[in-house]
């Protein structure tokens, strides 16, 4: 089992574990996952996510190839920017979600010297050597890909003071608040060069860092410490509690509402999906969106019974039309709520269903998603 730079600290801070892609990762501390969620949406979280894989792609040509692998559009990223995406196999599943930023020319990252046109691709814990073999066969020759994981460490800073918290800790003004959402820029923390993407996973602002692997508890303990100075309530969140923040804001998990056999148009994720250009797996998908999706994902509310991954979904029949991909308690809408695969008739809000929980039928709805709206998305 392997551990993340930050173990040795989670464990005095009293973490519960639990193997996770591979990791023994904390899931909880002692406050518990519900009031971990509940401090990131109203002050600040801190996330470990070094398990997370860093892949630098750079060579002549290496945008043009990794636009030809990924379903996104990336050509018309500036150095700096960053965009969602996804990697997909020949039937149109997704073996990945990525985060994909756009480096500067010869823009150097741990030992990699930077080169002609690199990228930084940020890929799930539990893909990373699937990812890595996946490119390593579809990349052209004299396109480089490297593994910088070992050398660089990533946490997240979320919620609503989280940027707040990075700009005092910068001792400048704007230092973080004035990167641009979905961009990257570098800052100065606690006396360390780091790299901050304005990217989450929660719903709420704030940034992903990037820096030295051996600088990894000294950034941690210093926003920790500026936090106590600076009065922000803030302190780490675990798995569990990353987990139900990114369900109640409409963000998929790898291995429940993505995998390789589910693509794009079932998982509404075709927003990701650029049909203007060529990428691997756009033909299934163009030959699916004729043909009609059978199954669409969906959110549930259910009444009497916290829905697992798993459970049965039935009609108003009592008959099986699709299954929970997952399912919990959401801290701020109060409900136990679950993402549903069903046919595409069943997916109106407002739509009365059951989820099969333990033998018994219980009570659902069909809701909006997301349940809760990432800030960013919101409108002034």
């Amino acid at each position: 089992m392997k551990t993340t730079r930050l173990h040795p600290w989670h464990e005095k801070a009293g973490a519960r574990f639990a193997p996770f892609a591979g990791f023994d990762m904390p899931i909880h501390y002692t406050a518990g996952a519900v009031e971990e969620h509940r401090l990131c949406r109203r002050s600040a979280g801190l996330f470990d996510v070094d398990h997370m894989g860093r892949l630098i792609v750079s060579g002549g040509g290496a945008g043009e190839a990794l636009s030809a692998l990924v379903s996104g559009p990336v050509l018309d990223m500036k150095a700096g920017e960053a965009r969602y995406s996804l990697l997909l196999n020949d039937r149109g599943g997704v073996i990945d979600d990525l985060f994909i930023y756009r480096l500067a020319e010869g823009e150097a990252w741990g030992k990699d010297p930077g080169g002609k046109d690199p990228w930084l691709v940020v890929v799930n814990a539990g893909n990373r050597e699937t990812d890595l073999a996946w490119l390593t066969e579809k990349l052209p020759g004299g396109i480089t890909l490297r593994d910088i994981s070992g050398e660089t460490c990533m946490i997240a800073v979320q919620g609503p003071r989280a940027v707040e918290l990075l700009d005092r800790l910068a001792g400048t003004a704007g230092a973080v608040s004035s990167i641009p959402r979905a961009a990257m820029g570098t800052v100065t923390l606690a006396g360390i060069p780091v790299r901050a993407g304005r990217t989450g996973y929660t719903g709420e602002d704030g940034a992903e860092l990037f820096y030295a692997a051996d600088k990894a508890l000294a950034v941690w303990e210093a926003i920790l410490a500026e936090a106590a100075s600076a009065g922000i309530d803030a302190g780490p969140v675990g798995l569990a509690a990353r987990d139900s923040l990114r369900f109640e804001a409409g963000m998929p998990l790898h291995g429940h509402e993505i995998d390789p056999g589910i693509t794009p148009l079932e998982a509404l994720l075709s927003w990701a999906c650029d049909f203007t250009k060529d990428f691997f797996g756009k033909e299934a998908l163009l030959a699916q969106k004729a043909a009609g999706i059978t199954k669409k994902l969906a959110t549930v509310n259910v009444l009497g019974g916290v829905p697992r991954t798993g459970y049965p979904v039935l009609n108003p029949a009592g008959e099986k039309i699709g299954t929970a991909a997952a399912g919990m308690f959401c801290p701020t809408t109060g409900t136990y709520s679950a993402n549903v695969f069903i046919p595409p008739e069943y997916t109106r809000a407002g739509t009365k269903l059951a989820v099969e929980i333990r033998g018994a039928a219980k009570e659902a709805e069909v809701v909006k998603r997301p349940l809760y709206m990432p800030v960013y998305r919101r409108k002034s």
